[in-house]
């Protein structure tokens, strides 16, 4: 595991670019004095605007290399930040020339010989964060972007690197400060009977961050289970045939299929490999909007579902009457405001004849809308090719996390809701003083200090940045 080095006082430099060939790398060093690092063998084309340079600038040039036969010149772009605005927060120099990894490896070690160590993984984001250049969410943030596999995580990772949920929690932090500065002004001056904050305003502004920290947990949560895996969720209404085509992709008979309507009173859930395809499929209770008793939760059960979904396949039925046909093109409608990935199958098209009706919605959507049978396998390939193209492009989620952060901040936002918890509760007992809720608010912002970085240990610094590849 990475050792963390707290100091920032001696100069790091590694290869920041990609290894292999290519037609430029480029060599980074940062730290006090990286300037003189250079002092012997890097002739700058304009020695003048190289020694007076106070802001960033680029010098062409050429760097002089000892070669195993002689003296190697080679031409360079030096890229000088002099001064504290930096990516790390101190003089960085880079330098970019042919991308040759025996030429990279040749200067790497030119740059050591003049007393310049090679950074360790994550090093130079390290020193981003120390000097206060980034919080440890954006820090975790670059890395998302390095290891980024599809333009969801990027944008996510892009997202948490800009601040975005920074943001967030540096604003509930700053109203959680105020709150207990308000509460401790009122202690200062017990005696006079000064209130400088009523007690209901207390339990309302708790109440609301509260409810934040609980919408991130959800979100971490989501974020934690497996994204690997897309979910694929049927939906539509009673009797749509989505357990028969559950059973079918999933190779199994978990679904109850029975022509009674509202068979299906919970979700079902497979991991499926079909046709090289691999997903979750989830097969939900159709959809009633006035189910009552164990109806009601499985309507509730199905709404979470498809709030989770990568992918809708929305099933209706050929059978349907007139009325339960704009019934379903309603719900379809509704549905897509809620995502824009969805599949629409015309099920039992081996029972009743084709109505261009059926497609009319689908149109106006934009959808994939495809005949199926599962009894008779027609249309089956047709899904194949859907489920193939929505499922390498879909968005999976909203959640703002990135996975790692998520992993480092679940339990600590638990203990941050629990905190604040105890803090309303107390807040709401007219016989609890303001000095234990005080206490409670203190525990909720170390909590909150932890995941932003505002305090950290090495143990929490080794655990993000020991992820990180060398010149990072």
């Amino acid at each position: 595991m990475n050792v963390i080095d707290l100091s920032v006082d001696q100069p790091i430099a590694a290869l920041a670019s990609p290894p292999g060939g290519s037609d430029r790398g480029i060599v980074r060093i940062s730290g006090n004095q990286v300037r003189n690092v250079l002092t012997g063998w890097f002739e700058p084309q304009n020695i003048d605007a190289w020694n007076s340079a106070k802001s960033a600038s680029s010098h062409p040039g050429k760097i002089h290399l000892n070669g195993q036969i002689r003296q190697m010149e080679i031409p360079v772009q030096v890229l000088l930040w002099p001064n504290r605005r930096s990516y790390t927060g101190q003089p960085v120099i880079e330098l970019h020339l042919p991308g040759s990894p025996c030429l990279l490896e040749a200067v790497l070690n030119e740059v050591y010989r003049h007393g310049v160590r090679p950074a360790r993984p994550g090093e130079f984001t390290l020193r981003a964060f120390l000097a206060g250049k980034l919080d440890l969410l954006q820090a975790e943030a670059v890395l998302g972007v390095i290891d980024a596999h599809d333009q969801t995580e990027l944008e996510t990772a892009l997202s948490q690197l800009a601040g975005g949920i920074s943001t967030n929690l540096s604003n509930l932090r700053r109203d959680l400060l105020e709150l207990l500065a308000d509460l401790e002004a009122g202690l200062d001056f017990i005696e006079e009977d000064i209130e400088f904050v009523s007690r209901q305003n207390v339990v309302d502004r708790l109440s609301q961050s509260r409810q934040m920290v609980g919408g991130l947990m959800q979100q971490t949560t989501d974020r934690m289970q497996s994204r690997v895996r897309k979910q694929v969720v049927l939906a539509g209404l009673p009797n749509a045939g989505k357990s028969t085509l559950f059973n079918r992709l999933a190779g199994t008979n978990s679904a109850l299929v029975s022509a009674d309507r509202g068979t299906t009173r919970d979700f079902l859930t497979s991991a499926v490999n079909w046709k090289g395809l691999s997903f979750d499929l989830i097969d939900t209770a159709g959809w009633e909007d006035d189910a009552q008793g164990v109806a009601a939760d499985a309507q509730q059960q199905r709404i979470t579902q498809l709030s989770r979904a990568d992918l809708v396949i929305w099933c209706t039925s050929a059978a349907l009457s007139e009325t339960e046909r704009a019934f379903d093109d309603e719900l379809l409608k509704r549905q897509h405001d809620e995502s824009s990935s969805i599949i629409r199958l015309i099920t039992k098209s081996d029972l009743i004849p084709f109505s261009p009706h059926e497609t009319n919605i689908s149109t106006t959507l934009s959808l994939d809308t495809i005949h199926i049978s599962a009894v008779s396998e027609a249309g089956l390939s047709e899904l194949e090719d859907a489920l193939r193209r929505q499922l390498s492009s879909s968005h999976s989620g909203s959640s703002q996390w990135l996975g790692m952060t998520s992993a480092r901040c679940r339990e600590t936002l638990e203990s941050l809701a629990n905190a604040l918890e105890r803090c309303e509760r107390s807040a709401r007992a007219p016989s609890v003083g303001d000095e234990l809720i005080a206490v409670d608010l203190r525990e909720a912002l170390d909590h909150l200090g932890v995941i932003l970085g505002v305090i950290y240990t090495d143990d929490i610094l080794d655990r993000v940045f020991s992820k990180f590849c060398i010149g990072k």
